[in-house]
């Protein structure tokens, strides 16, 4: 769902469709009906919070990626990825798992044994990127970024874990493949967060509390997805506390075509991968030989 917005500076509020997968909500914000990408953002979800009772967690079997690249965050809990290149990691708050799909790979995702042997919570987003025309292709590959590696901005009243690309002349480590914004913002009630027109598109999506827009009427609320206009200063301030992530960077040339797990410019390669994860023509993941079928949806485009 989305609402259209009449102001300066706001170009849509996006409200995401939501999940139930028994024990947490899924809220997917990218893509939707009304707006497929934000810069090379193409997809979008976010994952609890959710508590686990013991002996309980997540499992997502093996299933391919091609033409994008899978950044994972966490806020509380932790999971075990392992893929189809040999990558086996942890990752647990604070913390960066970037998995570069280019011409395909295969990767699971659930809870280890230490997540399982407690009650515990989870709550993250996941995020995909597709590729520039000249990567989509590129070779398969995973890079893990340690939370005390990720930049911090502290901007009065304002505490900013730069997760990817850059921000007020600050860079993250991670690597990534085109202009890009990827940001967890805590913002104590009252205080402001000036967003430069740095990149060419940006958005907000707010996690916890409410934000108003400098010079706007109305509140944006947990949930929404606030999509801005182009070239403009942003300065948003917290009504309370507040959580927002950060995200945005450079449109990528051409059309995006989406279908299940695979993303590209051509929708015949979309096809081809279809029918090779149909026919098994994918590598497997050592030590998880399970894997989610192929749905019967048909592709669709993204742009």
């Amino acid at each position: 769902m989305s609402i259209q917005s009449n102001n300066s500076q706001v170009d849509q509020v996006l409200l995401p469709s939501v999940r139930d997968l028994g024990d947490f909500q899924v809220r997917r914000a990218l893509p939707s009906a009304h707006r497929r990408m934000v810069g090379p953002f193409i997809f979008l979800d976010s994952f609890g919070p959710a508590v686990f009772r013991e002996g309980a967690g997540v499992d997502t079997r093996p299933h391919p990626h091609i033409g994008l690249a899978t950044l994972t965050y966490l806020i509380e809990g932790e999971m075990d990825h392992r893929d189809s290149e040999g990558y086996f990691q942890t990752i647990r708050p604070g913390e960066v798992n970037l998995m570069t799909a280019g011409r395909g790979i295969v990767h699971s995702e659930r809870s280890g044994p230490d997540f399982r042997a407690r009650e515990d919570r989870m709550f993250g987003f996941q995020a995909w990127l597709a590729l520039p025309l000249a990567l989509e292709e590129t070779d398969p590959g995973f890079r893990h970024v340690s939370a005390n590696a990720i930049p911090i901005i502290d901007d009065h009243g304002a505490h900013i874990r730069l997760l990817a690309g850059s921000l007020g002349g600050v860079t993250s480590p991670t690597p990534i493949f085109s202009d890009t914004l990827y940001a967890d913002a805590v913002l104590a009630g009252g205080k402001t967060l000036k967003l430069a027109s740095d990149h060419i598109e940006r958005a907000a999506y707010v996690v916890e509390g409410e934000i108003e827009v400098s010079g706007q009427t109305g509140r944006f609320g947990k949930d929404r997805l606030v999509v801005f206009k182009p070239d403009a200063e942003i300065i948003l301030k917290a009504v309370g506390p507040t959580r927002l992530m950060l995200l945005g960077g450079e449109p990528l040339e051409g059309e995006r075509h989406i279908y299940w797990n695979f993303v590209s410019s051509r929708r015949e390669r979309i096809e081809q991968a279809a029918d090779d994860w149909q026919g098994g023509r994918f590598p497997i993941v050592p030590g998880d030989p399970e894997f989610i079928p192929l749905p019967s949806a048909k592709p669709r485009q993204a742009a």
